[in-house]
């Protein structure tokens, strides 16, 4: 499906969150009766938040044209025949009139209709209300139709959840794409390399010519080839380099980038293993137990305990750039509880957090992201937030309340969960300081509840 972002000034931002789907259109029949269909108007809307008619209506209004959009078939249909450039630059218009908020410009706004009969827009993320003009003639269709009251928070979440998956289904096929000219270009780079290191080791016996060893039609047709690529290359004598590092290199050129690195993982698993083993014979050999070999291990700086291992896995996955699902894969083949998987992979993402411990919260949203796949595992993120600002410096702690917001926006957190796990705590008489910090943030989201209510 292909995407872009709302609003023509956004339209060259890469990471901008705010997506709808390209308008497609179609011309339908002819003569008097010849009209124009928007077909995916419904989608298109639903990334707008606003009802399918409205943005009809307003191609009618602007056009001088009559418009309809069927509620039960989503079928929206404009008299007369108009190219889709022309209705994207009036879609264009609309989302300036009645989408974006005129003082941030976030098009996260809801319409309201005052007692007066008159239409703001109420921004949700800097709170400004946008004036709508009057004398606009959509605004008389808009009181006439005003829009449907919201049943709750859930309604907006599930909208931003349904642009997620479109996003990423986007971003799914935008990475298919990608790869199959990457394979295409690679197997014509290798069939070309092959060709011409055919042709050159046939050049390279003694004191004959190129065609006293050119044996069929077909090496001819290649030998040609590879002498339109390159004239200069007669005198070259070719040669393959053995040593382990040229290996290594053909290696990593030939192969994806997904297998090379299914063979280096499985690879360093194989010598852990082994390393393993070896540790553990010679404990056996010296005659230390289980126990004492981990406490020896922690006394000298080394690994001790499975939840260290994971730790420092989690570590050098970060430190190759791994990708939110290359990390999935290796906290979900830990065999240790849920809990202690979560809380080795806030050590090994925050450790030693203070200023701008939120920052670095919004940074690593992705790697978070993955450790919570349902809304079961959002509690225990919460408890590890816990014990890990339990412990961590005053500066970081601070930052709490926006930590716990900006998860709460990115849809790692829902509200109940973290009204939730707030009154758990106060139930339990927990009187720390991380349950403290985050009390603004309930009181917060409960008003916001009510707001809506």
């Amino acid at each position: 499906m292909a995407l872009q972002n709302i609003g023509a000034s956004n339209k060259d931002d890469a990471f901008y969150r705010y997506k709808m789907p390209r308008m497609l259109t179609k011309i339908e029949g002819r003569g008097n009766g010849i009209k124009t269909n928007i077909v995916n108007m419904v989608d298109i809307a639903k990334a707008l938040a606003r009802p399918a008619s409205y943005t009809t209506k307003y191609f009618g209004c602007e056009l001088g044209a009559q418009s309809k959009f069927d509620e039960k078939t989503g079928i929206s249909l404009v008299n007369g025949a108009h190219d889709t450039s022309k209705l994207a630059g009036l879609l264009e218009n609309f989302i300036k009139k009645y989408v974006q908020c005129y003082g941030c410009g976030n098009p996260e706004t809801e319409v309201l209709i005052s007692k007066k009969e008159m239409i703001t827009l109420k921004c949700a993320a800097c709170g400004f209300l946008s004036d709508v003009d009057m004398r606009d003639k959509l605004t008389t269709f808009i009181l006439k139709n005003p829009p449907e009251a919201k049943k709750g928070g859930k309604d907006k979440k599930a909208m931003r959840r349904a642009e997620k998956e479109r996003l990423k289904e986007g971003e799914a096929a935008d990475e298919e794409m990608k790869k199959l000219k990457k394979d295409g270009k690679k197997k014509g780079a290798l069939s070309k390399e092959s060709t011409a290191k055919g042709v050159a080791t046939k050049k390279k016996g003694a004191g004959g010519s190129d065609e006293e060893h050119i044996s069929s039609p077909r090496d001819a047709d290649f030998a040609a080839a590879a002498d339109d690529d390159d004239d200069d290359d007669d005198d070259v004598q070719w040669a393959t380099d053995t040593s382990a590092e040229a290996a290594r290199k053909r290696m990593e050129e030939q192969l994806s980038a997904a297998t090379a690195e299914m063979v280096m993982l499985a690879t360093e698993e194989t010598e852990k293993k082994k390393k393993q083993a070896q540790h553990k014979d010679d404990g056996c050999a010296n005659g230390t137990s289980k126990a004492e070999e981990t406490s020896n291990g922690k006394q000298n700086g080394a690994k001790a305990t499975p939840y260290d291992e994971l730790v420092e896995e989690i570590k050098a996955s970060l430190a190759n750039a791994a990708t939110a699902a290359q990390l999935k894969g290796v906290l979900s083949s830990s065999t240790l509880p849920l809990k202690d998987v979560m809380d080795a992979l806030f050590e090994a993402l925050f450790h030693g957090a203070g200023k701008g411990f939120a920052k670095d919260v919004v940074k690593n949203k992705k790697y978070l992201a993955a450790a919570v796949p349902d809304e079961a595992a959002q509690m225990l993120l919460l408890q590890s937030i816990e014990a890990f600002c339990s412990k961590c410096s005053a500066e970081a702690l601070k930052e709490l309340p926006v930590v716990l917001k900006a998860l709460y926006d990115g849809d790692l957190l829902e509200e109940e969960t973290i009204v939730q796990w707030y009154n758990e705590a106060v139930a339990a008489g927990k009187d720390s300081q991380v349950v403290k910090n985050a009390k603004p943030v309930v009181e917060w989201l409960q008003s916001a509840e009510s707001d809506e209510e």
